[in-house]
């Protein structure tokens, strides 16, 4: 038998057929593998519903709380609709939930941690402000800020070798690699971008954290003919 594998996946988006090739390309093995998914299954395509059952099926998943994730919890319990989220892909959300959402995707979205931190390695959606211990940080910072992806890119450009923090590495979404012209991962430093852009007209990847490989799946706006994401 293999050895039981860790892997990290970027923001879905509901794009259903983009993570089920992920899983495929990687050989995901539901029961002894782990997942660690950076946030934002929600929003975009049209299929977050179909995304959240699959996650749900895997024995060992460690579900990071997004800034879309963040939104949807609170519609679903609350009912609140601001426009900002509507525009950015919350009525395909709303739509896919159009029974409401069940409990047990609420509890995945309501139970996420704002971040999860593995052998010194941290995870997480935005970023982290780097000189300050993480429990003095607000969920802002985390849900939302990119100014840690900001300063890699500085940085990698005059010291490619420059640790950004204590953690060994670290892994985020929310900030797409297609703004930097790319639909793969970014290494800046010791930070690893894995929002390919699966949103819009960039991938949806899935990454071995430990050997760094890493699979992709087709555009995805190839998979979602006539159908506009985000």
């Amino acid at each position: 038998m293999s050895e039981a594998r860790t892997f990290v996946i970027g923001d879905i988006h509901g794009a259903y057929t983009a993570l089920m090739q992920c899983l495929a390309l990687s050989n995901f093995n539901y029961q002894r593998d782990t997942l660690i998914a950076l946030g934002d299954v929600c929003d975009g395509w049209p299929e977050t519903a179909q995304c959240v059952d699959e996650l749900l099926k895997i024995r060992n998943l460690v579900y990071v709380l997004g800034n879309h994730d963040f939104w949807t919890i609170e519609w679903a319990r609350k009912g609140t609709t601001p426009e900002i989220w509507l525009e950015q892909g919350g009525r395909a959300t709303m739509d896919g939930y159009s029974q409401g959402m069940p409990q047990s995707h609420q509890k995945l979205l309501a139970k996420a941690p704002n971040y999860y931190v593995l052998e010194n390695r941290l995870f997480v959606h935005a970023g982290i402000l780097p000189d300050m211990e993480l429990e003095y940080q607000g969920q802002d910072i985390f849900l939302w800020d990119r100014n840690l992806c900001r300063m890699a890119l500085q940085l990698k450009q005059e010291d490619s070798e420059r640790q950004l923090s204590s953690f060994t590495e670290i892994f985020v979404g929310h900030t797409p690699t297609t703004r930097m012209g790319v639909t793969i991962p970014v290494k800046a430093c010791n930070l690893w971008m894995l929002d390919t852009g699966a949103a819009w007209d960039g991938c949806l990847t899935i990454m071995d954290v430990n050997t760094k490989q890493y699979y992709q799946s087709d555009p995805v706006w190839k998979l979602y003919p006539g159908i506009k994401g985000r």
